[in-house]
């Protein structure tokens, strides 16, 4: 499977769980009000929070066993009421059988079963019927989708597009389309509401500066060497391809044959994820993010101080930056440097010590005396806990890219991009001050990615709590 169609089945699981559990304690709290709460709790509570305790573990155990609702966006309003009212009867059997076997039948009010039923199966229905509204409507064209663009030639260009766009599909949207059978200049047509962006001289320069985490091939009159030529030119980038054509046998990505939007494919990704440990690892960012921050609240005070009596200027700092395959975002810290920094940038060009898109200048004189302390001690970061919890960035991944860098930046350069940024990573804790060709840090940061585990980002964690600890690498 994907790492695009695990993160799609891993969001649909998880989150119809939490509304099917919802929903079973919604309809139980209701059938106890309607059967009369007072009566009813005062007498049978025990049995009734042991009753709803063994539905919602048999609703996880069935949900896990049985995966009921893998087809869910693709039944229609009668097809998922039908549905609902299988999967209640089944979990009123197993309700009915439990309650035999722990002889609690007769302590049970046989009309709070009934309303549970009732409420349960209305309930579950509309819940559905919402999150499945959620997704293809509102999830599709949010920032967190996919974003996927179509290469194909004008001839086939309405009709995949349309049949992409119809699909039950919700994890991506489509964002722009290149014809490679035109030289279109981007911006200058539309297909069904989408933009052409690229035509085959420029598809390269126009797709490596924008938000795309997905190509879909569509040239059944190529070749075969031609097609395996975007599949490879787009690997390097880190993005996930789906080639709706034959099987190619020279291209190093991970390759899955799969069903996408109602089409065969072969999709081809640089690297492959376990969206489980991906959830995980979010967790621990959102924890450790919390944490962070509180101890930015505990500093922010002396810090804010320290700043405003060094240097004139606002506390923070926010500079716009590349996230996740060409997101932009807000980065947040405190600022280290003269607030006339970024105009005095152009003046010290000729200095920088870095052979690559990367800017740094040692003893850069942009940097407040506080600054430097800051710098020094990773302070200036903190604030960075904020960009974790909210989800731009993560505690473990690459440092992300000014806009400066990353419109520098080439297509072999742009797969550092195609995981979340993060607080730290490799190249920070082996030497960051040390390395002076941006070649090493892209080294390091795709053997970060190519070689990803929990355990790595807990060892590059403790080894980055030991490198500020110890001020290695820090300027």
């Amino acid at each position: 499977m994907s790492n695009i169609s695990q993160k799609q089945r891993l969001i649909q699981n998880y989150t119809l769980l939490a509304v099917e559990c919802l929903c079973i304690i919604l309809s139980f709290a209701l059938a106890l009000l309607t059967r009369g709460m007072e009566h009813s709790y005062r007498t049978y509570s025990e049995t009734y929070i042991t009753t709803v305790a063994f539905i919602l573990f048999f609703h996880l155990l069935s949900y896990y066993l049985f995966d009921w609702n893998t087809n869910i966006f693709r039944r229609g309003y009668y097809v998922e009421l039908i549905a609902v009212c299988k999967y209640n009867l089944v979990l009123i059997f197993f309700l009915s059988f439990f309650l035999y076997v722990a002889k609690m039948a007769e302590d049970f009010s046989r009309l709070v079963f009934v309303y549970f039923f009732i409420y349960n199966i209305v309930l579950t229905y509309i819940g559905h019927l919402l999150l499945k509204q959620y997704f293809t409507k509102i999830y599709r064209t949010s920032s967190g989708s996919n974003k996927m663009f179509l290469i194909t030639t004008s001839d086939s260009a309405r009709q995949v597009l349309e049949k992409l766009t119809d699909s039950p599909e919700w994890s991506f949207e489509v964002a722009g389309i290149a014809l490679l059978d035109q030289e279109t200049e981007a911006g200058q047509e539309m297909i069904d509401g989408i933009p052409v962006v690229a035509g085959h001289t420029d598809l390269y320069d126009q797709l490596k500066t924008k938000v795309i985490d997905e190509v879909f091939i569509h040239l059944p009159d190529y070749s075969k060497e031609q097609t395996e030529e975007l599949i490879i030119r787009f690997e390097s980038m880190g993005i996930t391809v789906h080639v709706n054509i034959d099987y190619f046998n020279n291209v190093i990505a991970h390759k899955t044959t799969e069903s996408f939007a109602g089409f065969t494919v072969l999709s081809y990704e640089a690297s492959t994820f376990d969206y489980r440990r991906l959830f995980v690892k979010r967790i621990i960012d959102i924890i450790g993010a919390i944490v962070g921050l509180a101890v930015t609240a505990v500093l922010t005070p002396f810090i804010a101080l320290a700043i405003k009596i060094d240097s004139p200027g606002p506390v923070f700092f926010a500079q716009k930056r590349v996230g996740k395959n060409g997101r932009y975002f807000r980065l947040y810290k405190f600022r280290s440097m003269y607030t006339d920094a970024e105009a005095r940038k152009k003046d010290l060009m000729a200095q920088n010590e870095m052979e690559g898109p990367m800017f740094k200048v040692e003893n850069d004189p942009r940097v407040t005396r506080v600054g430097a302390f800051l710098r020094k001690t990773s302070l200036d970061e903190l604030p960075q806990f904020f960009n974790i919890l909210i989800g731009s960035m993560s505690l473990v991944g690459t440092r992300p890219p000014t806009i400066d860098e990353f419109n520098q930046y080439d297509l072999y350069y742009r797969r550092r991009l195609s995981i979340k940024p993060g607080l730290t990573g490799l190249w920070q804790v082996s030497g960051r001050s040390d390395i002076t060709d941006f070649r090493e840090v892209l080294k390091l940061d795709l053997e970060y990615i190519d070689n990803w585990s929990l355990a790595s980002d807990i060892r590059i964690l403790l080894m980055t709590v030991w490198v500020v600890i110890m001020k290695k690498g820090a300027r």
